[in-house]
């Protein structure tokens, strides 16, 4: 009988550890349901951002075909959108700045990140050897611009 227990209990825990899924609050659940409710195959993650570190849950799914993943806190509020976007999802005026002020770079991953404070467009651009990181906001203004560096590229 003892030996049974512990063959349930190595069962029980390969199982869970396999399955790789977080245990996520019902309240953030629903928020995406209710936020994204054509989202598909949806996978949760949890990450802990800022100082003090907060628990965020994050869930990558499709949503129109495409990859997205949002943010919620243990409450379930919306904290962040990100969606893979094709260049003709990217508005006129961002794409004017890509190309007047990048001029020579080629486009990599393009997303739009949406967030309680507004929307934003980030773009990976490598030219030669070199490879940056841009933000745009809908008006097409550079908010940020950095180098990345060869340790994020291999997190990715």
């Amino acid at each position: 009988m003892k030996n049974l227990f512990i063959f349930s209990m190595l069962v029980a825990a390969v199982s869970v550890g396999a399955n790789g899924q977080v245990n996520v609050p019902e309240a953030a659940k629903t928020a995406l349901a209710k936020k994204f409710p054509t989202a598909q195959t949806v996978k949760w993650g949890e990450e802990k951002e800022g100082k003090p570190a907060v628990v965020v849950y994050e869930a990558e799914f499709k949503l129109n075909g495409k990859d997205a993943s949002a943010n919620f806190n243990a409450k379930g509020e919306w904290q962040e959108t990100e969606l893979t976007l094709a260049k003709t999802d990217v508005p006129a005026e961002v794409l004017k700045t890509i190309e007047s002020q990048f001029a020579g770079y080629k486009t990599g991953e393009m997303v739009s990140v949406e967030t309680p404070k507004g929307k934003s467009f980030e773009f990976l651009l490598s030219k030669d050897k070199a490879k940056i990181e841009v933000v745009i906001d809908p008006q097409g203004k550079v908010i940020k611009k950095a180098d990345v560096k060869e340790e994020k590229e291999e997190k990715e």
